[in-house]
């Protein structure tokens, strides 16, 4: 990059969020569904998010700031790879809001994932996307990343999950 093109760009700031910012998340969270088209699959509220964020820990979220304002969030958690012997990260959302798109803040995201999970000693990042989304599979391919190939996602979920639950 041109060191005037470097100068001309503002610096990503990004930081984790805290208990306050629970409709915050939610709001990200809805906004992210409503882009892929689920928004009626929410079923969360902010009652559920502080619980499995704040108390119980499961999962963190860091937002993508510019200036004071929030414009892009990642929700991600640790997974565990027995192959590398260590955890990894898992996104499991990133959004950035349609007004701050091609700005940089999704790279920087998932680049400020790679900086976290390298600071923890993590052997990888990794996530799902959706197969309509061509403008996300582009990015993420521009990247560097590469899609799983040979790999199929399972879900047990409701009234499945259950019913496997209570068989022998």
């Amino acid at each position: 990059m041109k060191q005037e093109e470097k100068q001309g760009q503002k610096e990503k700031r990004f930081r984790y969020a805290d208990r306050s910012d629970v409709p915050l998340i939610l709001e990200f969270i809805r906004a992210l569904a409503d882009y892929e088209h689920m928004l009626d699959q929410v079923v969360t509220t902010e009652a559920l998010l502080e619980e499995w964020l704040f108390e119980k820990k499961k999962a963190e979220v860091i937002f993508a700031m510019e200036g004071d304002r929030e414009v892009g969030f990642a929700l991600f958690f640790h997974n565990f790879s027995t192959f590398l012997g260590r955890a990894g990260i898992y996104l499991e959302d990133l959004f950035v809001m349609p007004a701050y798109r091609g700005r940089g803040y999704g790279r920087g995201l998932l680049a400020q994932l790679a900086r976290i999970g390298r600071e923890r000693g993590c052997g990888r990042l990794e996530w799902w996307c959706l197969d309509w989304n061509r403008p996300s599979i582009d990015f993420y391919l521009s990247t560097g990343a590469e899609p799983m190939k040979d790999w199929t996602v399972y879900r047990l979920a409701g009234e499945k999950l259950d019913c496997l639950a209570a068989g022998p």
